[in-house]
């Protein structure tokens, strides 16, 4: 998660993407709590390959963590050199039982991970591969092939940015490979070229096929990812029982934080607020709203604010960054 996240400004400027709310959870969080449900066995350590985020975000995360009862540590990508070059930063812990995951993505399965395999490469059929990278399944259900971005059709089960393996320290000699060798695909050293290497050493790979796939690439991908969250956990209580609700009407599945008062308003569906938010004579639907954020007489959906907000204008579509005043 060392990226820069240029694609989600102006909300990266202040936090690093894996750190922005889905259904008032970090994305970097749900993303853990839903890859330990299908390890099938307990995570002992979490590494956070990150960039210069500082003190107070290395607390968030390791705070993450801790509440899945794993130890934190940290790794730092001080230059973007590709996958291979990320996951090579954290070589140290790259040993026995490890999966790796970017964490701009979240995703919804049905499966456990099979410990005895080699390892397992997570995938979703989609219906225009070209902009991903895909894999090919032989007739025995295996990984025969990994291919970057096909302009001809090969595979449509593109590689979400999962993976298992059984030994890493395979994996740490393979990307070692790559570095000693200068071996770059436009400039960066790319993890397919070395899950290439290990199935030519003789390891097999099965996909890891998900329900959903989720991308939290963008604005508008985020605000859905949102609304796909908060359908999934509808059931659940979602609404702080310190939020006060005046004359205002709830359109669930929505999250709402502790401290928010909404007054003389319609909010919902799919609509997240965090901590501490004022809502007054507004209608707010399908959006993401961050922390002690005030908003008053608009109307918006599929839009993003972020923190310490004030919003006070007719509008339809927003992309508000932090500690931003619109009146």
């Amino acid at each position: 998660m060392a990226g820069r996240g240029t694609r989600m400004r102006p909300h990266t400027l202040t936090v690093p993407k894996p750190l922005i709310p889905i259904a008032g959870k970090p994305i970097v969080q749900r993303l853990v709590e839903e890859i330990a449900k299908v390890t099938g066995e307990a995570i002992d350590e979490i590494a956070f390959i990150i960039g210069d985020f500082g003190v107070d975000v290395e607390l968030q995360l390791a705070s993450i963590a801790h509440q899945l009862g794993a130890k934190a540590s940290f790794f730092y990508q001080q230059e973007a050199l590709g996958t291979a070059h990320a996951i090579y930063c954290a070589e140290s812990v790259l040993d026995g039982k490890v999966i790796v995951a970017f964490a701009d993505t979240l995703f919804k399965a049905d499966f456990t991970i099979d410990p005895d395999s080699d390892g397992s490469v997570w995938v979703n059929r989609i219906p225009d591969p070209s902009n991903f990278g895909v894999v090919t399944v032989d007739s025995d259900g295996f990984i025969g092939d990994f291919v970057e971005k096909p302009k001809i059709f090969v595979s449509d089960l593109a590689i979400i940015g999962i993976y298992y393996f059984k030994e890493a320290s395979i994996l740490r000699t393979q990307i070692q490979r790559l570095l000693d060798n200068n071996i770059v695909v436009n400039g960066e050293y790319q993890l397919t070229d070395a899950l290439k290497n290990m199935q030519v050493e003789g390891l097999k790979f099965v996909p890891g096929q998900v329900e959903e796939w989720m991308d939290c690439g963008n604005k508008d991908a985020t605000v859905f990812t949102n609304q796909r969250i908060l359908e999934y956990h509808r059931d659940e209580q979602l609404i702080d029982t310190s939020a006060q609700l005046v004359n205002s009407v709830i359109i669930e599945p929505v999250y709402i934080g502790p401290g928010v008062r909404i007054e003389n308003s319609v909010v919902g569906p799919h609509l997240s607020v965090g901590a501490h938010c004022q809502i007054t004579n507004s209608i707010v639907s399908n959006s993401i709203i961050q922390t002690n954020t005030v908003i008053c007489n608009t109307n918006f959906t599929n839009s993003m604010l972020g923190n310490f907000v004030s919003y006070i204008k007719e509008n339809q579509v927003v992309n508000v960054g932090d500690y931003t005043y619109i009146g």
